[in-house]
């Protein structure tokens, strides 16, 4: 990078953005004010974005588009889904499927406009240094991400979740720039409450959140409701495992007391509009209820503004306005704010924005830049090749069907 950045722009509306080592300092028509002589990338048919947050996605499912086996004639609702395609996916992986599956995942994340992700990770075949692998990808790439390894009891019972933990303290204590590591769970509905209280434990120790599916399928409500609680996020916070901040994906099955409880103690819920419709679930209408929302994928490949287009059309029905899925959207810059330590958004005349910075030619990226970098240069990966991990990921998904045969 030149000494005094780059200029981005002009776009198709005549405005640029003005980049001075990690900040995104000015953004208007023409060129800035004073600004010195910077490298220009030119973006004529684009228009100039702050990068997109993904809060809830699952890198390791990368391989699936290019090939990976799904289940014939599933029965619907999650669990069938769950058992038949994902929990044999993730107990498939081994630390090369994941580096080729995590690769794809973040190449087509940058591809489309995204600069930041949370992800949700499992492989409990292969948990230690799991998370290694990913953050490697992650770097490699250029993205920024808060990582962490759902804890789960439902193949080899606590020892199983307590090395999910273990995974999750290392990550948090030995992250490399550009990732930070936060406490996972992988559902409630799979764990006993020593576990979640130990998630709970943890994260207050090492002065981080939880990320935890809750109330995606009714199951997560009825084991909540076995074991004495009104709910599935009344038993999280029963057991103190949802430190404030906290971020809760999915949520469909919570009723509006807990809903309020979530605001009140002010944790992030994550509503995912593509895969729960791909699932056959009902629309997260509660989460109306709650102020701080923000959006994922829940792994679904392609552009975060196709969650936009999701949640507008399930929440016409309900009455909502077609603004408050943006909003959503938006509300991921103030989610990684809180989590990563950096002012992502539009910069005002007082206050720049972290240089996270896209052009976009419809939903495909023409230049992005994180933190100042440049990772995508006229559409191009410019610390990867596109075509070579494609590649990788369909050899991925034929390893991984292999695997998932023998399990």
């Amino acid at each position: 990078m030149t000494a005094s950045g780059y200029i981005l722009g002009p776009d198709r509306r005549g405005d640029c953005a003005w980049i001075v080592g990690d900040q995104w300092r000015w953004f208007g028509r023409g060129a800035p004010p004073g600004a010195p002589k910077a490298e220009q990338l030119a973006c004529p048919d684009a228009d100039i974005q702050p990068g997109r947050v993904n809060a809830h996605t699952h890198l390791y499912s990368g391989a699936v588009p290019y090939g990976v086996a799904m289940p014939v004639n599933p029965e619907p609702g999650l669990l069938p889904m769950l058992s038949g395609l994902w929990w044999k996916l993730d107990c498939a992986l081994d630390h090369a499927t994941l580096k080729s599956s995590a690769r794809a995942a973040v190449a087509d994340a940058l591809l489309h406009g995204t600069t930041t992700v949370f992800d949700h990770h499992e492989s409990p075949s292969c948990i230690e240094g799991s998370l290694d692998v990913v953050a490697n990808a992650c770097c490699s790439l250029g993205i920024r991400a808060l990582l962490t390894y759902g804890a789960t009891e439902r193949n080899s019972g606590g020892e199983e979740a307590y090395a999910g933990l273990r995974e999750c303290q290392r990550l948090c204590q030995h992250a490399p720039v550009g990732v930070v590591g936060c406490v996972g769970v992988h559902a409630g509905f799979t764990v006993r409450d020593d576990t979640l209280r130990a998630a709970g434990r943890l994260a207050v120790e090492l002065g981080t959140v939880v990320h935890v599916h809750v109330a995606e399928d009714p199951a997560d409500v009825d084991s909540a409701r076995e074991r004495g609680h009104a709910g599935p996020l009344t038993r999280l916070l029963a057991c103190e495992a949802t430190p404030p901040g906290s971020i809760v994906a999915h949520g469909i099955g919570l009723s509006q007391a807990e809903v309020a409880w979530a605001d009140k103690s002010k944790l992030w819920l994550v509503h995912n509009p593509r895969s729960n419709a791909g699932n056959g679930l009902p629309y997260a209408q509660i989460l109306r209820h709650a102020r701080r929302v923000a959006l994922g994928s829940d792994g679904f490949a392609g552009p975060m503004t196709a969650e936009v287009a999701q949640a507008r059309q399930l929440g016409s029905a309900f009455g909502e306005s077609p603004r408050l899925a943006l909003h959503r959207l938006r509300a991921g810059w103030v989610l990684a704010g809180e989590r990563l330590g950096v002012r992502l958004g539009w910069p005002t005349p007082s206050e720049p924005a972290a240089a996270d910075v896209v052009a976009m030619r419809g939903d495909r990226a023409v230049h992005v830049l994180v933190g100042g970098r440049v990772v995508v240069r006229d559409g191009a990966l410019v610390h990867g090749t596109e075509t070579s991990i494609r590649s990788n990921a369909r050899a991925a998904a034929a390893a991984l069907n292999r695997a998932m045969a023998r399990l």
